[in-house]
Formats: C-alpha cells, sequence, structure tokens
C-alpha cells in the first residue's frame, strides 16, 4: 500500500481541501512526502452520516462476525509489513524494536478483544422471567442486555503510533462493542496513521460491513476535532493525550445539547516511593532500575516515573549517588516531534530555574531534537508550597522529594492528584508503613505497583489503565485490558416482549449459547 495523503471516509479516498499537513522525520525536523489534505465540515459531514447509518447494522453483527473483523484488521496490519515500520520510525524517531514491539501489541489487542466478543460476557445478559401468581403483584418478563453506545470518535496518541492510534485500544474496544468509529489522526505521524487505516478498510470490504464502520480524518488546523465531539450523531469520544487537549473536549461534549462521555487519558507523573528499609538494603539496584524506566523511549510513557518521594538520610544520599551515575550514562533520545522536545526543554529549564530546585544529574547530551534526561531533587517543604512541581514534564525528567519524616511524606502524597500508577519499593520490614499508605495510594492512583515501575503496561483482563482526575476523566473505566470495551456499552432493558421480538441474546432458546443469569443465577 502507498500513502497517498487522503482521508478515509467509509469506503472512498478523498483528499481533503481544508488546509494542508506534511508528516516530519523526527530526527531532523525535515518534512515528509506527501502532503495530507485536511477534513472539511462536509468530509466530517459524510463520515458521521455514514457513522450513523452504519450504526444499527453493526451494533447487532454477531459475536463471530465482529471477532472475525478484529482478526482481519490484525492480519491485514501485518501484512504491511516492513513499509510500516519504516514510516513509523521515520515519523517517531522510535526504534525498530520499539515499533515491531507496538505493533505485536496492537494485533494482541485485536486479538484479545475478539476473544472477548466470541465468549459474549460483555452483554451481561440478565433475564427476570414473569412471575404472574406472584402476590400482592405480579412480575413483568424483564430482561437485560448491554448494547453499543453509538458512533465513537477516537484521537490517536503522539507518544503510541500504533497501539493508542488508528487501529488502538480505543478502536478495538469500540469496534468490539458493536460501534462504528471516526478516527482523528495524530498529525505526529499522518503517514503511519494513513496505512493503518487503509488495513480497517480493506477489512470492513473483506467482511462485508456497512462501509461507515470506519473512517479516518486529517485535521490541519483544530476546527475539525472540535466539530467531531460536537457532532449530535458521536456517543463517545476515546482520547489520549496533553491534560489542556483532554479538557477542551469535555467541555465541548459537555457542552451539547446531549451531553456525551470523554474517556480521556491525560496527564501523571506516576510517583515512586521508597520506603526505609528497601532502600537501604537495595538502593543501588532500585536506582538503577529507576533510570531505566525513566529513559525508556526518551521518557515519553504516559506511565513515566516523573516523581520520587521518600524520606531524606543516607540511604536516599546514596540512592541518589547511584541515580546520578547512572543518568550520566543514559544517550539522549529522539523525541516525537519537534515541538514536544521543545515542551520538554522549556519544563527542564523551568526547574532548573526554581531556587528551590536542586538539579542532581542529566543524561548524556545529544544531537537536534535529541531529549537530554534530568533529575532533580527538592524538598517536602517546597513542594507542598509550589503546586507546578507537581505537573508533568512530559520526557525523561524527574524530581526527588527529600521527606523528613513519614507523615510528610503521606502529606506529599496526598496534595497529588490523580495518577495512572504508583510504585512502592518495600521489603517486608516496611510493610508496616506500606500498610498505613495503603488507603491514599489506593485514592490516587488506578494501578499500584509493588518494586517495580509504571512502564510496560500488560495487554490483559485484569489491567487497570486510568485513575482519579487528571490522570483521566473518568477513574471508573480504563483504556487497556478486556474491561476497556465497558466503555462503549449501555444496558437496555426489555420488559414483557414477545419471544419473536427479543433479541437472540434473550431469546428462551439462547441461540447463541451464552453464559446468562436467569433469576438471578448464572447458568452453565
Amino acid at each position: 500500500m502507498s500513502i497517498t495523503g487522503h482521508l478515509l471516509i467509509g469506503q472512498s479516498r478523498v483528499f481533503g481541501k481544508n488546509g494542508q499537513l506534511q508528516g516530519l522525520d523526527a530526527a531532523t525536523g525535515e518534512p515528509l512526502s506527501p502532503l495530507f489534505g485536511g477534513a472539511s465540515l462536509d468530509d466530517l459531514e459524510c463520515a458521521c452520516a455514514l457513522a450513523d447509518a452504519a450504526f444499527d447494522r453493526y451494533r447487532e453483527t454477531s459475536p463471530e462476525e465482529r471477532a472475525v473483523f478484529l482478526e482481519t484488521i490484525a492480519r491485514h496490519m501485518l501484512a504491511l509489513g516492513d513499509t510500516l515500520i519504516a514510516r513509523c520510525m521515520t515519523e517517531t524517531g522510535l526504534p525498530r524494536g520499539r515499533i515491531e514491539g507496538e505493533r505485536a501489541r496492537t494485533v494482541s489487542q485485536l486479538a484479545l478483544f475478539a476473544s472477548v466478543v466470541r465468549e459474549a460476557g460483555f452483554m451481561d445478559v440478565r433475564i427476570d422471567p414473569a412471575l404472574a401468581n406472584r402476590t400482592p403483584q405480579a412480575r413483568a418478563d424483564i430482561r437485560l442486555r448491554n448494547i453499543a453506545i453509538g458512533p465513537v470518535a477516537v484521537f490517536g496518541a503522539s507518544n503510541f503510533p500504533l497501539a493508542f492510534s488508528v487501529a488502538g485500544g480505543d478502536t478495538a474496544s469500540a469496534l468490539a462493542a458493536g460501534c462504528p468509529v471516526i478516527v482523528k489522526a495524530h498529525s505526529a505521524h499522518p503517514g503511519t496513521s494513513e496505512l493503518v487505516g487503509l488495513a480497517i478498510q480493506q477489512a470492513v470490504r473483506e467482511c462485508n460491513l456497512p462501509e461507515g464502520v470506519f473512517s479516518l480524518l486529517f485535521d490541519s488546523q483544530h476546527t475539525i476535532s472540535q466539530a467531531l465531539v460536537a457532532d449530535c450523531r458521536v456517543k463517545a469520544v476515546g482520547f489520549t493525550g496533553s491534560q489542556r487537549a483532554g479538557v477542551a473536549l469535555m467541555n465541548i461534549a459537555a457542552a451539547r445539547p446531549e451531553p456525551i462521555p470523554v474517556f480521556a487519558e491525560m496527564s501523571a507523573i506516576n510517583p515512586v516511593v521508597l520506603l526505609p528499609h528497601a532502600l537501604a538494603e537495595r538502593g543501588a539496584q532500585i536506582a538503577a532500575a529507576f533510570t531505566a524506566s525513566l529513559t525508556l523511549g526518551a521518557g515519553q510513557f504516559c506511565t513515566n516515573p516523573g516523581l520520587i518521594l521518600s524520606i531524606e538520610g543516607p540511604a536516599l544520599a546514596a540512592f541518589e549517588r547511584a541515580a546520578i551515575d547512572a543518568l550520566a550514562a543514559c544517550p539522549a533520545a529522539t523525541m516525537l516531534t519537534p515541538q514536544i522536545y521543545a515542551n520538554y526543554c522549556n519544563g527542564v529549564e523551568k526547574l532548573r530555574a526554581q531556587p528551590y530546585v536542586e538539579l542532581l544529574g542529566r543524561g548524556k547530551p545529544g544531537e537536534r531534537f535529541q531529549g537530554e534526561a534530568a533529575l532533580f531533587a527538592t524538598n517536602a517543604e517546597a513542594f507542598l508550597a509550589h503546586p507546578p512541581l507537581r505537573e508533568e514534564v512530559f520526557g525523561a525528567s524527574s524530581l526527588i522529594v527529600r521527606c523528613p519524616d513519614a507523615a510528610t511524606l503521606l502529606q506529599a502524597l496526598d496534595a497529588l492528584g490523580g495518577q495512572l500508577t504508583i510504585a512502592v519499593h518495600s521489603d517486608p520490614s516496611d510493610y508496616p508503613a506500606l500498610a498505613a499508605l495503603l488507603p491514599s495510594l489506593e485514592k490516587k492512583a488506578g494501578r499500584v505497583l509493588l518494586n517495580g515501575f509504571g512502564t510496560g503496561v500488560e495487554v490483559c483482563h485484569a489491567m487497570v489503565h486510568g485513575g482519579p482526575f487528571p490522570a483521566t476523566s473518568d477513574s471508573r473505566t480504563t483504556s487497556v485490558g478486556s474491561m476497556a470495551i465497558q466503555r462503549f456499552l449501555r444496558p437496555l432493558c426489555y420488559q414483557d416482549f414477545p419471544q419473536a421480538l427479543l433479541p437472540p441474546a434473550l431469546q428462551d432458546g439462547n441461540p447463541l449459547g451464552l453464559g446468562r443469569r436467569v433469576n438471578g443465577e448464572v447458568e452453565p
């Protein structure tokens, strides 16, 4: 498949005429061919109309049909071969191994949701048959299933050009739920986005699905992004990006005549708590693992460890020396875009300029657009007094907060906003202290880790990639793992319907062979 710069609207390829955008070589900043046409309001209208027209048929596809569709997307994505890998490497500056691993993860997500659809437990079928002779009042026949919420707008992420973008977790879970998807591609990797979009478009055609099940738009400004969220036919939004952009979309969605949910993953600094016994016993090993996590992918992970909380003393001082030494050996790495690089440098310089913040160490200097890792330290008093110290610097930068005692450490934790992850390094001797902290950790994070770091998000059934605001817009959900499908479903109850009008999932004969809850008891 070749990259042409076209929008993908249903089964059509249209060159947008609302401005232009162009991919950049992340390492050099040089523009890449071709030019991409920005979508117009007419293009958006066409994509939304097609999605709306496709919804009724697509949401009632059988579990097997939907599972095959997801697997077909994965197959066509793999068939792109090195064309996809090479373009993605150029647009993002990420190394081959990272991109190949991310492609494998994206395919794994599609396979996971294919299995979820086939198992069909997401429907949560419940049947309470009529009790005509019940006294003092008869009970009606009441049946419930979860159904798709409607067309979904998905915004591609800058830092995961495959796993959180066109065919990423939001798209996979929405399609699995039975929702048509309109993707707004990220401007950082338009060529990558078009290639993956073509694979989905081909899968729609091969599976004989309504063409409006998928569309891909490019936005040369912000007007189409805003109009997409405001369109009355869109019923939910999946977003990964900055807090500023996420909140802007939330405000648009909330101001609609019919407000809709925005499932936004936004900002987190993912604290790491170092408890005294663990720090004294293996501080050097923790420092090495922390440095590796901090600098992974130039620090451009949403679970990057941007904060360390610990009690000051000789063990923390030894940890700092070990981290400084490890960081000094870390090479700079190309960041995703020149703008992200500039924002990172500005964030580091703002920290460096603060009189109450100490620059402990830097990584190796790099070439143009290569982020140099940075480690800072401050005291708990300054940390509590200056809220900007609790804000994310997107990249390989972290701040150590030296606390005088356990009570102050807890106070620092309580001052934080919601987080995707909080990691605690603890030995058994620290367990009483950990037990005292745990209620605060549970209130602040979507995932609590013991003796590890948040980088590395497993795609599985038990994973939660979410957390209280501002980590996400809705702490009740996850954007990774099989539970992500629940974001794009709603319960629907049928009362006193004849068998002929009930959907197959609710019929007495159970033609789909589902596990169901009847009169409160789970059927085998």
